[in-house]
């Protein structure tokens, strides 16, 4: 059994109340979730992104972000993350190498 970060707990949860209303996983491999960047000014885009991306502290900063931002009603009916979609894809490209 290995240990369990409570921020990691609180991301799952967050995650899961989140996509409740996510009725689509269409195109969502196993072991990934979809994601909506965008800042207030700008169209969301769909992000895919792996599952692991949830124990990374400055995922969880953004996951933080969208609760601060939109609780747990999300307008695109899955996760939405405020942020600017360059920001987004420098943060995951970090994550991913």
């Amino acid at each position: 059994m290995g240990i369990r970060l409570p921020g990691m707990l609180h991301a799952k949860a967050l995650l899961q109340r989140s996509l409740l209303p996510f009725t689509s996983t269409a195109n969502v491999p196993k072991g990934h979730f979809a994601v909506y960047v965008g800042d207030l000014q700008t169209q969301k885009k769909r992000f895919i992104v792996p599952v692991s991306y949830l124990s990374h502290p400055s995922f969880q900063d953004l996951l933080g972000q969208a609760e601060e931002e939109f609780g747990f009603h999300h307008p695109m009916g899955g996760l939405t993350i405020p942020c600017k979609e360059d920001q987004f894809l420098d943060l995951t490209s970090r994550l991913s190498g």
